[in-house]
């Protein structure tokens, strides 16, 4: 009973935490202000809203291709399109159940190339370290001329970045015990749980193995500069925001990202996150969340088409 209820509040918790923001994001306006939202939203330049969906497709199948780098040193050679369609469904995945799209992209990718789960799913593990990395550099790179606006945030949303930091360290000491324990027990359900580990952890040593490094690098920089790109030529698509430069693209972009980690896919507070972002550089709440709202509803959109044609089209792909 009590898992059923883990499980519920789980997977129910953010998606209400999301529809939460969105009440609140729409509540905090004007009747005026309201007015001008829907009229940002309505009169948007689709050409560049295009232009952003292209890239966001682009940095998905960049992704795909990137994956099979990572799966080639643990004996893996999938079809790239089990790749894109696997990756699209794990997108799917996290709108729903945050996190659990990892679990269902490397799960699908094992059932239909007949492989390890655990090692795909290694070097998904490996692939988010990657990209935290890259995250992390944009956010350093940012701070170094606009600090004063990302702690604003912070302190916005109540969030401390040292206590993060105390946390991610906590947890990280927990697992070198946790495996310190593992790796010592004598117990059969242990000693199969550290089978899994070691399984895990072929796949997430992959990265160093990678007979092409030069173009997994480059994929990932196409990849964090395609995410960069298709926010900042969406600024174009607004009068009040084509003015903008990339210092405020960079910080606008560093917000969401945040926001996304919090709700599902960032429902509800990726747009009010995008807001404050640009009101720090003199654009209206109203034009800012307007921003965040094309563009957190086409690239979810994206996800959404993608990744339902996904769970038709790979049984027929793969139905040898």
């Amino acid at each position: 009973m009590k898992k059923a209820i883990k499980k519920w509040v789980r997977t129910v918790g953010p998606m209400a935490l999301g529809l939460f923001f969105i009440w609140f994001s729409l509540s905090k306006f004007t009747s005026e202000e309201l007015g001008q939202l829907w009229f940002n939203i309505k009169n948007v330049d689709i050409t560049w809203v295009a232009f952003s969906l292209v890239m966001g497709i682009a940095s998905h199948l960049s992704r795909a291709y990137r994956w099979r780098f990572l799966l080639e040193p643990v004996q893996i050679f999938p079809k790239f399109y089990n790749c894109f369609l696997s990756l699209m469904l794990g997108y799917l995945a996290n709108l729903g159940i945050p996190r659990s799209g990892e679990v269902l992209r490397g799960a699908t990718l094992a059932s239909y190339e007949e492989v390890k789960f655990e090692k795909t799913f290694g070097t998904i593990i490996t692939e988010r370290l990657v990209d935290l990395i890259m995250l992390l550099s944009i956010v350093g790179i940012a701070s170094l001329s606009q600090s004063d606006k990302i702690f604003s945030f912070f302190k916005s949303q109540n969030i401390n970045p040292f206590f993060g930091g105390i946390i991610i360290v906590s947890m990280i000491l927990m697992l070198i015990i946790g495996f310190r324990i593992i790796k010592n027990s004598k117990n059969t359900l242990v000693q199969k749980l550290k089978s899994f580990i070691e399984e895990l952890f072929k796949g997430m040593k992959s990265v160093f193995s990678m007979k092409k490094k030069k173009q997994f690098l480059l994929h990932t920089f196409f990849i964090w500069g395609l995410y960069v790109g298709m926010f900042y030529v969406l600024k174009f698509a607004f009068p009040d925001t084509q003015d903008l430069g990339i210092q405020a693209t960079l910080v606008a972009f560093i917000f969401g990202a945040f926001a996304m980690s919090i709700t599902n896919g960032g429902i509800g507070l990726y747009p009010i996150a995008i807001g404050i972002a640009f009101n720090a550089f003199g654009v209206s709440n109203a034009t800012g969340e307007a921003f965040g709202w094309v563009m957190w509803g086409t690239q979810t959109a994206l996800v959404i088409v993608l990744g339902g044609l996904s769970f038709i089209i790979l049984p027929l792909l793969n139905r040898r």
